[in-house]
């Protein structure tokens, strides 16, 4: 059994230039399945919004079913370092409010909290949380709760002004305590820069091939999600596809009486099966 990861081991692999593979989960079997695989970092992400819950953005996530989710993970999760995306709404309104959150995400077995911008009062809050023993991964470029201000999905740090404030926030929140670092749908320069200005890692979502590690969504790896496929992600297996196939093998052999056959079902000794043949001759 391998030790369990932490963030101090994620900084370390940095440092050793390991690269870092994290993906997201959201259910007790991924998680095991992932963990056993030997991924680094399982985020709980509020991707589960999208591919999980059906709605059209992550805004709609709430924190009761964010818990269900981050409890079946820590479940299913033994190696890996898991972390718990803080949905919209869980930490803008007060420091005291997203504490109470955080502190949430840690007893339903979460190992840290992930969160998006990179503001003054973000910056603030990553501070709050890792002096009370509460680790969190920031999470800057292209940030979906910011959907609405940014004004649509577009490539982050395309300019180098952008890049330098992207770095200027980073920066910030490493020195704030931050382990580490999310970056999405940026350039692959200005991630490269970016990554090479920090002592912490830089885990990237369509930022290039020069971050410290890769973070995709797991239905997007296994083909399992149909809506949507953003450029940066790439496809492991198609298991809609493979879904689709079982699913209709199923119907067929069951509107043909093929399933269940005699290896699927549970036998009644003869003499029960004579019991009932008296009882019903009996009422007769």
């Amino acid at each position: 059994m391998h030790n369990k990861i932490t963030p101090d081991i994620v900084k370390k692999m940095k440092i050793e230039k390991q690269k870092i593979t994290a993906l997201t989960a959201y259910d007790y079997s991924t998680a095991q399945i992932i963990d056993e695989a030997g991924i680094e970092i399982i985020l709980v992400g509020d991707s589960a919004a999208m591919v999980v819950l059906g709605y059209p953005t992550t805004h709609e996530i709430t924190m009761t079913e964010m818990s269900i989710f981050t409890k079946a993970v820590a479940k299913g999760t033994k190696r890996a370092l898991v972390v718990a995306d803080m949905p919209f709404g869980s930490y803008q309104t007060s420091i005291k409010n997203g504490t109470k959150n955080a502190c949430k995400f840690i007893q339903y077995g979460a190992n840290a909290v992930k969160i998006e911008g990179g503001s003054n009062y973000i910056i603030e809050l990553t501070s709050h949380l890792t002096t009370q023993g509460i680790p969190v991964m920031s999470h800057l470029g292209f940030t979906p709760q910011f959907l609405n201000s940014i004004g649509g999905y577009k490539v982050q740090a395309k300019e180098s002004e952008q890049a330098e404030l992207i770095l200027n926030q980073a920066l910030k929140l490493e020195q704030a305590g931050a382990f580490a670092l999310v970056l999405e749908m940026v350039s692959e320069y200005a991630a490269e820069y970016i990554s090479e200005h920090l002592s912490i890692p830089v885990i990237g979502i369509g930022a290039g091939r020069y971050c410290d590690g890769q973070i995709l969504v797991i239905d997007d790896v296994l083909g399992k999600y149909k809506d949507f496929t953003p450029k940066f992600a790439k496809k492991y297996i198609n298991l809609n596809e493979m879904i689709g196939t079982a699913v209709k093998n199923y119907i067929y052999e069951v509107k043909t009486r093929a399933f269940p056959e005699k290896t699927h079902i549970f036998e009644m000794q003869e003499i029960e099966k004579e019991k009932l043949t008296y009882a019903n001759n009996k009422e007769s």
